[in-house]
């Protein structure tokens, strides 16, 4: 994963609601595949690195499911399901249970994204910095500046 994705993805982190915190972590975890089916031809040891990180995520995913709901027993069946695959994946080295992995999480991921527009609460991150981007007199430059940044953002020392 690029540097500029690791920083999308932490800037989208800092200003979401658990509805998009879910939608982020899917997000990253297709990255991750993305990676792997990308490295699969060149280079196995990239292609193992990427299926591992993706199954840090799946984990991740499967111990935050509240057992409260009945849906968190299907997601968890299905988030085994995919564990398998890209179990699966890395012991034959084939890319094509990454595939069927990335199209069961793909229908997933759907419903996520919909229940997330949904979900109106507040950002989980208090005090965060806001960031603006937008263009400046550079042609053809994308500038970011941190809204607040002089402030103690609730840290003292």
């Amino acid at each position: 994963m690029t540097q500029e994705k690791k920083q999308e993805f932490t800037r989208r982190l800092s200003c979401c609601n658990r509805g998009g915190m879910v939608v982020v972590m899917y997000d990253i975890l297709f990255a991750y595949l993305d990676d792997a089916e990308t490295s699969h031809a060149e280079d196995y040891d990239t292609f193992k690195s990427s299926v591992g990180k993706a199954q840090q995520v799946i984990r991740r995913l499967m111990d935050d499911l509240d057992f409260t709901y009945p849906i968190a027993g299907s997601l968890y069946g299905e988030y085994q399901f995919v564990n398998k695959h890209l179990s699966l994946a890395v012991c034959k080295n084939d890319v094509q249970n990454v595939r069927d992995a990335q199209r069961v999480l793909k229908n997933l991921y759907e419903g996520f994204v919909e229940a997330a527009r949904q979900d109106a609460s507040e950002p989980l991150m208090q005090h965060a910095q806001q960031v603006v981007a937008g263009m400046t007199y550079q042609k053809g430059s994308l500038t970011e500046t941190l809204q607040g940044s002089e402030s103690s953002r609730g840290f003292l020392a």
